[in-house]
């Protein structure tokens, strides 16, 4: 059963990205917070057919709620599944990804129509200029800037190692940090076929306590992430 269930879910997905990669070609004449909330129905169809049709839903513990002004996410990456609902669950953001990502043909397509900060991974000091720069960007246009400090996703209980850049832009633009943890990939693991049913914890922090260093950030997001793997 469960493999049906992932076949008709990585159908309906695929259809899917089709579909809102040929709508996002349309919208480049539009604003950038009209073309991201159309362009957001495609992961909220996402989450929507996840439930519908492998049985995962989620549940969200964020004890005083969402700070109100734009911040800097950092978020354990451990799935594909918290690039969808990430959308469903934050206000309008823009994610630090890799370059590579927009060449895919149709998927690529959409993900350009989001303005997210797309990077070399492989440029050093230069990459880390950019996230800086174009985050800043991002933050003072009122989007959030989600960034996956540990760079690639990691198998479920394991934590990976954590890069600079996201707690370098927040402590440079001086703007508030919140950590969002999962468990996401205890049902859809990295680079899995199968989508098992349950139900996701996606923990979110309180906002960090301002003046901290990027190093001190970091170091926070660390002791979170590893309290909820």
């Amino acid at each position: 059963m469960i493999v049906l269930r992932s076949m008709l879910f990585q159908l309906g997905y695929a259809l899917s990205t089709i579909f809102f990669s040929l709508v996002s070609l349309s919208l480049w004449l539009v604003s950038k917070s009209l073309r991201y909330h159309i362009m957001t129905y495609m992961a909220r169809s996402v989450i929507w057919w996840l439930r519908v049709t492998c049985g995962l839903s989620y549940r969200v513990n964020a004890p005083h709620g969402l700070p109100a002004q734009a911040c800097v996410a950092l978020v354990r990456h451990e799935s594909a599944w918290e690039t969808f609902a990430l959308q469903e669950i934050l206000p309008r953001q823009a994610w630090v990804l890799k370059r590579e990502l927009l060449k895919i043909p149709f998927f690529g397509w959409g993900l350009r129509a989001m303005w997210p900060i797309a990077i070399d991974r492989g440029a050093g000091r230069a990459a880390l200029k950019q996230v800086i720069d174009q985050g800043k960007e991002r933050l003072a246009d009122g989007a959030w800037v989600v960034v996956f400090p540990e760079g690639t996703r990691m198998p479920a209980g394991e934590l990976g190692k954590m890069n600079i850049g996201g707690a370098l832009l927040a402590e440079k633009a001086q703007v508030p940090v919140v950590l969002i943890a999962h468990n996401a990939g205890r049902f859809w693991a990295k680079g899995a076929f199968h989508i098992h049913a349950g139900v996701v914890d996606v923990h979110i922090s309180d906002v960090l306590p301002a003046g901290l260093s990027a190093q001190e950030m970091n170091a926070h997001a660390e002791t979170f992430f590893r309290k909820h793997l």
